[in-house]
């Protein structure tokens, strides 16, 4: 689907494979140490190469809410910024997350990217539940100042049909 918002001219949801979209930079669903693990993460590892974890090594640590940007090694996006969501039970974890997806789009900004591709943050390993993350991911996209001209498309790539089910109903939901 997609939809008109602001500065962002295009928000799209859809299922699939986020290292596999023709997007300029994917976000990363990182830890403070930036190690690449599992979920999307390894995902990234196994497609992008071992460059990405190089440049990460350099980069890390960094806090929860803070991102940072790599090369996209041999993925299809030029770029990983990798955010730092919360884990579900530290505390804060509304403004957490949403300082973790204002970061990348600040950061996409900066680097003037035109379109950027989210995974659903912090809802693998670190067990934050997906509709609240549907919500505070969509508001802050939603909010992004409408002054701020990059990036110009949004996709929320998200694993799993029933994932961009409940991403799709956040965005109808807040868009009225």
């Amino acid at each position: 689907m997609d939809t008109q918002s602001g500065a962002i001219e295009r928000i799209r949801i859809e299922e699939g494979d986020i290292t596999l979209l023709g997007v300029e930079a994917i976000v990363n669903a990182a830890n403070k140490h930036l190690k690449l693990g599992g979920g999307v993460a390894g995902a990234i590892r196994a497609r992008g190469g071992p460059s990405i974890q190089e440049e990460c090594d350099r980069l890390a640590p960094i806090g929860v809410g803070e991102a940072v940007i790599t090369g996209g090694g041999m993925l299809k996006a030029k770029y990983v910024i990798h955010a730092v969501g919360p884990v579900n039970g530290e505390g804060d974890e509304e403004a957490k997350l949403a300082r973790a997806t204002l970061s990348s789009l600040r950061t996409a900004a900066d680097r003037k990217i035109q379109s950027l591709a989210f995974p659903a943050i912090s809802t693998g390993i670190y067990g934050f539940p997906l509709p609240e993350c549907a919500r505070i991911m969509l508001r802050v996209v939603l909010d992004y100042p409408k002054d701020s001209l990059l990036p110009r498309q949004v996709t929320f790539c998200l694993y799993g049909n029933e994932a961009a089910v409940v991403f799709l109903k956040a965005l109808v939901s807040l868009k009225k």
